[in-house]
C-alpha cells in the first residue's frame, strides 16, 4: 500500500471540478431519453410482448447486428471502462494478452458450447444441468448466479453514479433511483427487444466517448512515439512477452491466455445472458456471426483501454496522482483524466459520463432481463399450476423485472458505505466460475460423467476455491503478498512532495503456501480442472447402472468421437421432446419441430 509522509503537499492540483454544461445535460438526457422511448415502441407500438418467447427470446428474429452489439454492451460495463485503464497504468500492458483469451473464447463457445443449447432451445441455461444431470446441480448453479448478480449489479450502476455525481454537483442519492427506474422502465415493458436495441444505442455512446477520449489523450502527451517511450521507461511494457510458468505472478503471457479465457468461457459461451441472445437469432449461422462481431468490438475495447491506460501512464508518470493526494485511488484516475484533458470542450464530459451510464444501464438491463428468465424458469415455474397462460407468464416475468430491480437499486445505497463489497464481488466470482464451467464441461464434454460425479466435483471444486481465495484475501490484509505494481514518481511534480514509495517485495520467511499466492486470473480455471477431475473419478466409481446419454445433450466435437452405439441411446429413451417438456412454455415453432422431429 502506498505510505505518505507525515506533512501532507500543498492544495494543489484537486481534481477538476468542471461542471456540466447545458451541451452535457442535453446529451445525457437524451440517451436516457431515447433508451425510455425504445421500451415504449416494443412495449406498446410494436409487436405485443405477451408471450415468454417473445419477451425472453424477442421472437426468434432478432437480427445479428443488434445482437452482436448487445453482448459487446452487455460485457462492458462501468467498472470494466474505469478500472482497465487504471490497472494498465499501475501494473503494465500485459492485461492486453486478454484479447487473445477472448479470440479463443469465441471459437470454443461457438463451436462446442453453442450447439448443444441452439439444439435444445432452452431458455435457461441451467436447464441443461437438470436434463444431463438432476435438478440438485441445476438448482445449485442458478442460485450461485442469482446471488453473485445481486452483489455484483449495485456497484455496476453505483460507480457510473457517482462519476455523474461527481460531475455535476447533482446528489447520488437523486440520480441512482431516477437512472434505475428507467432501466426498469424499458427493461420490463419492452423485454428482450428493448433491451438489445437500448444496448445498441449505448454501444454507439461508448464508442463515441472512448474514441474522444483516445484522441485527446494521443495528442495531450505528444504522439505514439512520446507514448511509446514513456512507457518503456516505466517499466510498463516489460512483463507484455513473459511467458513464465510461475501461477503466483500477477500478469504474465499464461495468466492472461489461459486463466481469462477460462473466466470469459464462464461468463460468456455459458452465460444466460450470452445464450438468451443467442437463441434470438433465428439459427445457429447468424448465432455465429454475432459472435464474430462480439469478438471483434471486444478485441477494439480492450486494446484501446490498453493504450488509454499507457496514455494516461505518460501524461502523470513524473507525478503521480495517488501518492500527491490528488485522488484517493487509482480507479479514479480515469474520470480525473478525462476532466484534465477534456474539460474545455463542450459536450465531451457528457459524452464521456453518458458513455460510462450507458455502460452500466446495458449491464443493468442485460442482468436484470437475465435474472426473470432464471428466477422464473429454475425457481418459480415447479410451483406453478400447468395451465398457465402465456399472457400470465409475461406478466410474472415483468413483476420480476421490477422486484429485483428495486432490490438492486436499494443495494446501492448500501454500496456507498461498504468500501469491500468489489473485492467481495471479484471473490465470490472467482470462488463460483470455476464449479459452474467445471459442470457444463462434465456435461458436454464427458459423456461418463453422472449427477453423482457433478455433485461431487461441484461441491468439491467450490470447498477448494473457498479455501484458496479466503486464505489469499487473509493473507493479502496481513500484508504477506507481494504488490506487483511498476514504480512510481513524484519526481516531476510543480511542487515539492516527500513521500516513501512502496515497498514491494517480500522475505522468504513471510511467504505463505503457494496455494494461497496464486494469480486470481487462474482461479476459474483451477476451480474447473477440480470440478471435472472430481467429477470423473466419481462417476467412474458409481456410473455402472448409468442410462446412455442422449447425444443431443453432448457436444457435437465430442459426439463424432461417440462411435460406440453403446454410448448412443436407444430412440424412445430420451428425446429433445423430452427436454422440452421440462421447460414451462415452448414456442410454437418449437413445438413443431419436435413433432416433426
Amino acid at each position: 500500500m502506498d505510505t505518505l509522509s507525515t506533512t501532507p503537499p500543498p492544495d494543489y492540483g484537486k481534481i477538476p471540478q468542471v461542471m456540466f454544461s447545458w451541451i452535457d445535460f442535453t446529451l445525457f438526457a437524451v440517451m436516457l431519453g431515447l433508451s425510455a422511448l425504445i421500451g415504449i415502441y416494443y412495449g406498446f407500438c410494436s409487436s405485443k410482448q405477451d408471450t415468454a418467447n417473445e419477451y425472453l427470446l424477442g421472437g426468434k428474429t432478432m437480427k445479428v447486428f443488434p445482437v452482436a452489439m448487445s453482448l459487446i454492451a452487455s460485457h462492458t460495463s462501468g467498472i470494466a471502462l474505469l478500472s482497465v485503464p487504471a490497472d494498465i497504468y499501475k501494473f503494465g500492458a500485459t492485461y492486453w494478452w486478454i484479447c487473445v483469451a477472448i479470440t479463443i473464447n469465441s471459437i470454443i463457445s461457438a463451436y462446442v458450447f453453442m450447439p448443444v443449447f441452439m439444439k435444445l432451445q432452452l431458455t435457461s441455461t441451467y436447464e441443461y444441468l437438470s436434463i444431463r444431470f438432476d435438478n440438485k446441480i441445476r438448482t445449485l448453479a442458478s442460485f450461485l448466479v442469482v446471488l453473485s448478480t445481486f452483489l455484483y449489479n449495485p456497484i455496476v450502476i453505483y460507480v457510473p453514479a457517482l462519476a455523474f455525481a461527481q460531475a455535476t454537483g447533482t446528489h447520488l442519492y437523486v440520480i441512482t433511483p431516477i437512472v434505475c427506474v428507467i432501466c426498469i422502465f424499458y427493461t420490463t415493458i419492452g423485454g428482450l427487444k428493448a433491451v438489445v436495441w437500448t444496448d445498441t444505442l449505448q454501444t454507439m455512446a461508448i464508442a463515441g466517448s472512448m474514441a474522444a477520449v483516445f484522441y485527446l489523450g494521443i495528442s495531450s502527451v505528444g504522439g505514439l512515439t512520446h507514448l511509446w517511450e514513456k512507457s518503456v521507461e516505466g517499466h510498463r511494457l516489460d512483463d507484455f512477452l513473459d511467458f513464465s510458468i510461475d501461477l503466483t505472478k500477477r500478469d504474465s503471457v499464461w495468466a492472461l491466455v489461459i486463466g481469462s479465457a477460462a473466466h470469459w468461457l464462464c461468463n460468456f459461451a455459458v452465460s444466460q445472458s450470452s445464450i438468451q441472445r443467442f437463441l434470438a437469432v433465428p439459427s445457429i449461422t447468424h448465432a455465429r456471426q454475432a459472435v464474430l462481431i462480439f469478438c471483434i468490438g471486444i478485441v477494439i475495447v480492450k486494446t484501446v483501454s490498453t493504450i488509454t491506460g499507457l496514455i494516461i501512464y505518460a501524461k502523470y508518470a513524473d507525478c503521480d496522482l495517488v501518492l500527491t493526494n490528488q485522488i484517493s485511488k487509482h480507479d479514479q484516475i480515469l474520470p480525473y483524466y478525462v476532466m484534465d484533458v477534456a474539460g474545455h470542450i463542450p459536450g465531451l464530459p457528457g459524452l464521456f459520463i453518458a458513455g460510462v451510464f450507458s455502460a452500466g444501464l446495458s449491464t443493468l438491463s442485460t442482468t436484470l432481463n437475465t435474472l426473470s428468465a432464471i428466477i422464473y424458469c429454475d425457481f418459480l415455474s415447479p410451483f406453478l399450476p400447468a395451465d398457465i397462460t402465456e399472457k400470465q407468464t409475461s406478466n410474472i416475468l415483468k413483476i420480476i423485472v421490477v422486484i429485483t430491480g428495486t432490490i438492486c437499486t436499494l443495494l446501492v445505497f448500501a454500496v456507498e458505505h461498504m468500501g469491500g463489497v468489489l473485492p467481495l464481488v471479484l471473490t465470490f466470482a472467482g470462488i463460483t466460475g470455476g464449479p459452474l464451467l467445471g459442470l457444463f464441461c462434465l456435461g458436454m464434454l464427458f459423456p461418463k460423467a453422472n449427477a453423482k460425479g457433478a455433485l461431487f466435483g461441484g461441491v468439491g471444486s467450490l470447498l477448494f476455491c473457498s479455501c484458496m481465495v479466503i486464505g489469499n484475501k487473509y493473507y493479502e490484509k496481513m500484508g504477506m503478498l507481494q504488490d506487483f505494481s511498476k514504480p512510481l514518481s513524484t519526481e516531476g511534480c510543480e511542487f515539492y512532495v516527500n513521500t516513501t514509495l512502496p515497498n514491494n517485495t517480500v522475505s522468504v520467511e513471510e511467504k505463505p503456501f503457494v496455494l494461497f499466492r496464486i494469480s486470481f486470473w487462474y482461479y476459474t480455471i483451477v476451480g474447473t480442472v477440480v470440478t471435472i477431475l472430481v467429477g470423473l473419478v466419481v462417476s467412474w466409481f458409481t456410473n455402472k447402472d448409468d442410462p446412455p446419454v442422449h447425444p443431443d445433450l453432448i457436444s457435437p466435437v465430442v459426439r463424432r468421437w461417440m462411435t460406440n452405439e453403446k454410448q448412443r441411446a436407444p430412440p424412445d429413451y430420451f428425446s429433445v421432446e423430452r427436454a422440452l417438456e421440462m421447460v414451462t412454455y415452448n414456442s410454437k415453432e418449437n413445438e413443431t419441430i419436435v413433432k416433426e422431429r
